[in-house]
């Protein structure tokens, strides 16, 4: 028997209880803490978006640019009438991209899977181009409806071919699927656009990807869908945790695993429809977020969300800012993000992150 002396003293009675709520007083701290830096340097990438550019704009004159601008000044005038739709566009489509790249990940329990990557970009831009050939439509909520069109038969179609044959969808079947019909996607939409050159010239720097040119009107249009499309995609993060543990531990938690999948492929398509039809198809950036913030955070998608939420934003409006300032002229925000994703995608795939979640 060991001396009165030497044995370790008993734990007080609720220790334990006591010690488990400052763990979770402790984690709730750290959330709101990244939560609060990631809106920080959301409204820092703001300021920055609204006063970098190729003209040089006094950064006394940003914040009266934005509020209320004198006709009779210049910087002014740039900053209401182009910078400002433009970074609020961003801000809308970033988060809409963000949010959908999370969900499509969670959903399939595939890293890889980004809206780009699996053809439903591509999809909502074939379907906007062929309604402009077509319809000769010139308003931004049928290009938000053909959209959401184009992008559910996407969708539909890569899950329909990556699902056949043995093994039934893995995360590298629908990969090669997702890339096979982009590229089939892609190749009708340039071959449309050349069917008729005056009726596509507006719209070929829109199949790149782009903030730039777009008009205050659009937002409003297409507002309203990125709102219903994150609510929908909040709402769905414990659902989408008890998902990641399999359909019959889903189902033993009380969660519906086909209804889980049903409403994120609605939100996925939703905010994905929406911020094309706004902004033409941008890659890479519902691939990168979201791995960005796992790393952060972990694989809790109560976690994921929100941050994905608030991050994207941040890196659209950065590559927005760099192709301002890079060239003499501008390039497009959809190149950017291509030029910064495309090493993160490769670096993925080297490190083993294929693997399902």
């Amino acid at each position: 028997m060991l001396p009165l002396a030497s044995r370790r003293p008993e734990p007080p009675a609720g220790a334990d209880g006591a010690r488990g709520a400052g763990a979770l007083r402790s984690g709730r701290r750290a959330r709101l803490g990244w939560i609060a830096l990631l809106t920080v340097l959301l409204l820092l990438t703001v300021v920055a978006s609204l006063a970098i550019g190729a003209e040089h704009v006094a950064f006394g004159r940003v914040l009266p640019g934005v509020f209320s601008p004198d006709p009779g000044s210049r910087d002014e005038l740039i900053v209401h009438e182009l910078r400002l739709p433009r970074t609020l566009l961003g801000v809308a489509v970033g988060a809409a991209l963000g949010l959908a790249g999370a969900v499509m990940q969670a959903l399939t329990r595939n890293p890889l899977a980004e809206p780009g990557l699996l053809g439903v970009n591509g999809g909502a831009a074939l379907a906007v181009v062929v309604v402009i050939g077509t319809v000769r439509a010139d308003d931004a909520l049928v290009y938000v409806w053909a959209a959401f069109v184009g992008a559910a038969g996407a969708a539909a179609l890569v899950y329909a071919i990556g699902a056949r044959g043995r093994g039934g969808a893995s995360p590298a079947r629908l990969v090669l699927a997702g890339a096979a019909v982009n590229a089939v996607f892609s190749a009708l939409t340039a071959g449309l656009m050349l069917l008729s050159p005056r009726s596509f010239n507006g719209f070929r720097f829109w199949q790149v990807g782009s903030l730039g040119g777009r008009e205050m009107s659009i937002l409003p249009r297409v507002l309203p869908f990125v709102l219903a499309g994150t609510v929908l995609a909040l709402l769905l993060a414990r659902p989408l945790n008890a998902l990641a543990m399999g359909d019959e531990a889903g189902r033993a938690l009380g969660s519906r695993p086909g209804r889980t999948r049903a409403l994120g492929a609605v939100a996925v398509v939703v905010l994905c429809g929406s911020a094309t039809a706004a902004a033409g198809p941008i890659a890479f950036l519902g691939l990168a977020v979201p791995f960005i913030v796992r790393t952060l955070a972990g694989p809790d998608q109560r976690l994921v969300l929100p941050y994905s939420l608030l991050l994207a934003p941040v890196l659209l409006l950065g590559a927005d800012i760099v192709g301002r300032v890079v060239t003499p002229g501008e390039l497009e925000t959809g190149i950017v993000t291509a030029f910064l994703g495309a090493p993160l995608f490769a670096v993925m795939v080297r490190r083993g992150r294929t693997r399902d979640l």
